[in-house]
């Protein structure tokens, strides 16, 4: 599933295409691929809105439209948003397609069609209308400090990597940066989520931004059926340091990276970098270190 580097990558993509561009018709092909309103309602509604702005919250994509009304996306396990020139031919996977006024069209593509569009009336909320985004924990890369996930950790048994999966915990965070940040703050994915200290709370938000951040400059990863709004695939696979490498060499220390089942999720670690047994007493590191591969 795309996680929030690969939705990032999409939303930027999306407004650099689309702000400004007024909807001039759009047509449902799968009709459950419209979760609000009714598909029929979906069609007569778009027409006419000019697009203002796109971001993300979460894994969501939101378009905000004229007269305060909006339109939402989630890309799930193979969604794909992006805009083509006119007449160009359609994937076999298209399910909804938004025709704009200049020629060109947006095209929601999904292949296993788990991915949902919602059209947000004027007088609507966001949250009143895709319900989960009010459920969502805070953004790791803008408003998220060790403070918070201290108070959603607190006395929490379940391992620290199904915590990070939990979208109240956190907004975002999928399977691979999950392992990502875990592995270069140092903390193995079995840990009890409650049982951290402080200094690994702050080492471990500051390493989720740098993966983040990285991962967006990277375009995001194309483990799966990802592709940004031009329809090309990240790049950050090839600079995971643990993720997808289980029997591989860690880079760091050597060591072969492991990988073991948590929820029903892959987690891929090193034992060496990130020991299961710690000491009750972490000493607070002046700066938190990264785990870097070494030269």
């Amino acid at each position: 599933m795309p996680e929030l580097p690969e939705v990032e990558t999409v939303c930027r993509g999306l407004k650099q295409h689309l702000v400004g561009a007024t909807i001039s018709g759009a047509e449902v092909l799968r009709v459950d691929s419209i979760a609000h309103p009714t598909p029929e309602e979906f069609e007569n509604v778009l027409p006419g809105h000019t697009i203002l702005d796109v971001w993300r919250r979460g894994k969501y994509i939101l378009i905000e439209l004229s007269g305060k009304a909006g339109l939402a996306g989630h890309l799930r396990m193979s969604g794909r948003m992006i805009v083509v020139k006119k007449k160009t031919k359609a994937s076999k996977f298209l399910r909804v397609r938004i025709l704009l006024g200049d020629g060109r069209e947006l095209h929601f593509e999904d292949m296993r069609v788990f991915g949902r569009l919602w059209y947000k009336a004027p007088k609507q909320k966001w949250e009143e209308v895709v319900t989960a985004l009010a459920e969502l924990g805070p953004e790791p890369l803008t408003d998220w400090t060790a403070e918070l996930l201290g108070q959603a950790l607190a006395k929490k048994k379940q391992a620290i990597k199904s915590a990070l999966l939990d979208q109240t915990v956190v907004a975002g965070i999928g399977n691979i940066y999950a392992d990502e940040s875990l592995f270069r703050a140092g903390i193995h994915p079995l840990r009890p989520a409650g049982s951290l200290k402080k200094p690994e709370l702050e080492r471990l938000v500051i390493e989720v931004r740098k993966v983040l951040n990285n991962a967006i400059k990277n375009r995001g990863s194309s483990f799966s059926d990802y592709t940004d709004a031009d329809g090309v695939n990240g790049n950050y696979q090839n600079k995971a340091l643990v993720y997808g490498r289980e029997g591989e060499k860690c880079r760091v220390c050597t060591m072969k990276i492991e990988r073991l089942k948590i929820g029903g999720r892959s987690s891929h670690f090193c034992l060496e970098c990130q020991p299961l047994k710690v000491k009750a007493e972490l000493k607070p590191r002046q700066k938190p270190k990264s785990r870097t591969p070494a030269r």
